[in-house]
């Protein structure tokens, strides 16, 4: 049954059918360069295996997604800043908000923001993102992994990071948009619950100075994606991205991704992505 380009299943839930960007595990390590590489430099990069598949409307049942058990959840958000391109407003206004509202929804006991970034389009003739120009990320992945977060709050909070990293610690991403609604690009989430853990490869980040590591995600039938479309930019999506304990969901993969519904002239999606560490 089609409407408006989608497609409801037997159990009527609604979904459309749209490519996810996978990667293929070949045995070594994948990895991206956020600098030119030197030519002679062997690249094995991501994103490699793009699979078409369904993604489920999750409006029906927004109310039954958990950060605990699926990975992610979306709630309602304070909508009243609007000073996205001024990052000093960002971080002294809008990230009390944020520090607010991962309390709220995690009862955690501590929560520290710790970056920010806004997703735009990249500048014509801009190869490499910057600090200033993300571009929207195509690619099944999470931000952090068992190795990756523990150093993260390392290099955060030196004097205190043994202390903390003995507390339970998750990472949450909060995303939502800017100012309108996206009507393009939206981002899909991988259910936790439809996936095992081996279904997880690293990647190395390279920076000038750094590595970095990330999960993205290699395929399976089983996986079982979500989005919901048309959000508003008071409502805002509750990301699980890392969790040092068990029986937990942990480093949720999503992917922002094409959608065929989209209108042809729908404007430009611009988002933000706050990064947070939470203490219990």
């Amino acid at each position: 049954m089609e409407i408006s380009g989608k497609t409801m299943t037997q159990d009527k839930e609604e979904f459309i059918k749209a490519t996810i960007n996978y990667s293929l595990d070949n045995g070594a390590p994948l990895d991206y360069y956020f600098y030119e590489p030197n030519p002679a430099f062997i690249l094995n990069p991501p994103g490699t295996d793009l699979r078409e598949l369904k993604i489920l409307n999750g409006w029906s049942k927004v109310n039954e997604f958990s950060h605990d058990r699926e990975g992610f959840e979306l709630k309602p958000i304070d909508n009243s800043f609007d000073q996205f391109d001024d990052v000093d407003a960002v971080k002294k206004s809008f990230y009390p908000l944020i520090i607010k509202f991962v309390k709220m929804h995690t009862q955690a006991k501590r929560v520290e923001v710790f970056d920010h970034t806004i997703r735009k389009p990249m500048s014509e003739g801009l190869k490499y993102q910057t600090d200033i120009q993300r571009p929207i990320v195509q690619l099944a992945h999470s931000d952090y992994t068992s190795k990756s977060a523990p150093q993260r709050v390392r290099e955060l909070f030196p004097i205190d990071a043994d202390k903390l990293i003995r507390r339970r610690i998750a990472f949450f991403n909060v995303w939502k948009p800017l100012y309108r609604t996206v009507e393009e690009f939206p981002l899909a989430m991988c259910d936790e619950t439809t996936l095992v853990e081996e279904d997880k490869l690293t990647m190395e980040l390279k920076y000038n100075d750094r590595t970095g590591e990330i999960f993205v995600l290699r395929y399976s039938p089983t996986h079982r994606w979500y989005y919901f479309p048309k959000m508003k930019p008071d409502q805002a999506l509750l990301l699980k991205t890392y969790e040092s304990e068990p029986n937990h969901a942990s480093s949720m993969i999503h992917s922002a991704f094409e959608d065929p519904s989209s209108p042809i002239n729908a404007p430009t999606r611009e988002s933000i992505e706050v990064r947070t560490m939470a203490f219990f």
